[in-house]
């Protein structure tokens, strides 16, 4: 009795169901068709007007110290002093490292004996010719240059000069204001002449040198400002200047480029930078990136019309950077763009020609 009570409720809320689904059904359709409602896209507009466009040229580039030089002992030896380390700011003249050498110590003081003992063998020749101990002003050039000869005096005095040049290769010593880097000997190293000592880097300004295609060469001029954006530093901008163009190209059809910045100290030799180059062109049709898109393979964009439709219009795009496009209408295909005309600038990534459309509020 229980189970046929079971039984007849469950068929009971199976029937209620299936009535309900079909009343539902019925509600949701008419002339046995589902009703359509058309999607409605919220779009952003501007005004299209003339301005001046900044066209931009992108390269990557290196920087190089303006003044930059490798520096060698004039000999080899063990290090006796190094008064610099690596980021070390020097002066011009200021003493580096020296080396000890001993014997060329030796050398400079026997060659001193030497022109010493010349000097009196010199003044002994001039004595026995009539002249005065030291009295060398009524000596005739020739004269003189013979007495210099017989008595070693010339040949003292030149080894003098080398031995003093001997002794000054174990002083380095910075040819120019700079920083130091690059120094990886310590103390009582042996230096071996093989490698520089250390390298003197004067990074108050940098170089900046980079490549363009050739059909960018008329795009370049002497002067033209440049914004150098370092890899390692995103979002922090240097301003330079182009101060050399290579007026050749090479095997892969490429100009090479050197502009120069001021260096606020966080810039440093080698480092790997963007290069924008930038020039004005005036009187320009200009759009944000983000109003381009891509129909029938093509670029189009989309123009607001009164009575809240897209229009599809085909462009085509003269120039472009970072964040804008330079458009005009692509007469192939009979579109017209005018100045004053509302541009579709979001919400147009799956419009159609004449789709219906409302501005975002």
């Amino acid at each position: 009795m229980k189970s046929s009570i079971i039984t007849i409720l469950a068929l009971s809320a199976a029937v209620t169901l299936t009535s309900c689904g079909d009343k539902r059904a019925t509600e949701e359709t008419k002339d046995g068709k589902l009703k359509y409602l058309p999607q409605v896209n919220e779009v952003e507009v501007i005004t299209l007007e003339r301005k001046d466009f900044a066209r931009q040229l992108l390269s990557n580039g290196k920087l190089a110290a303006s003044k930059k030089s490798s520096l060698f002992f004039g000999t080899t030896g063990k290090v006796a002093s190094i008064n610099v380390k690596n980021g070390s700011v020097v002066g011009a003249g200021t003493t580096i490292a020296t080396l000890d050498r001993p014997d060329l110590r030796l050398a400079l003081e026997s060659a001193d004996i030497a022109l010493k003992k010349a000097e009196i063998d010199l003044y002994d020749f001039l004595a026995g010719q009539g002249y005065s101990a030291r009295d060398t002003s009524s000596v005739s050039n020739d004269l003189m240059a013979t007495a210099r000869m017989k008595s070693g005096f010339t040949s003292a005095e030149n080894g003098l000069s080398k031995a003093r040049y001997d002794i000054s290769g174990t002083v380095l010593r910075a040819p120019f204001r700079g920083r130091v880097a690059d120094v990886k000997l310590r103390r009582y190293d042996q230096y071996s002449g093989s490698d520089p000592f250390c390298t003197i880097i004067d990074d108050r300004t940098l170089d900046v040198d980079f490549t363009v295609m050739e059909s960018e060469y008329s795009f370049l001029s002497l002067g033209l400002p440049v914004k150098i954006r370092p890899f390692a530093e995103e979002g922090k901008e240097y301003i330079g200047n182009i101060i050399g163009i290579n007026p050749s190209v090479d095997a892969k059809g490429q100009i090479s480029v050197r502009a120069q910045v001021l260096n606020d100290g966080s810039l440093i030799d080698g480092m790997n930078v963007k290069v924008v180059v930038e020039r004005m062109i005036p009187d320009q049709l200009v759009v944000p990136r983000s109003a381009v898109v891509i129909r029938d393979n093509l670029d189009v964009l989309f123009t607001y019309t009164p009575d809240g439709r897209a229009h599809w219009t085909y462009i085509k795009l003269l120039y472009s950077n970072g964040e804008s496009h330079v458009v005009t209408a692509n007469t192939d295909r009979n579109a017209t763009l005018n100045e004053g005309d509302q541009v579709i600038i979001s919400g147009n990534l799956n419009l159609a020609d004449n789709s219906e459309v409302k501005l975002k509020e």
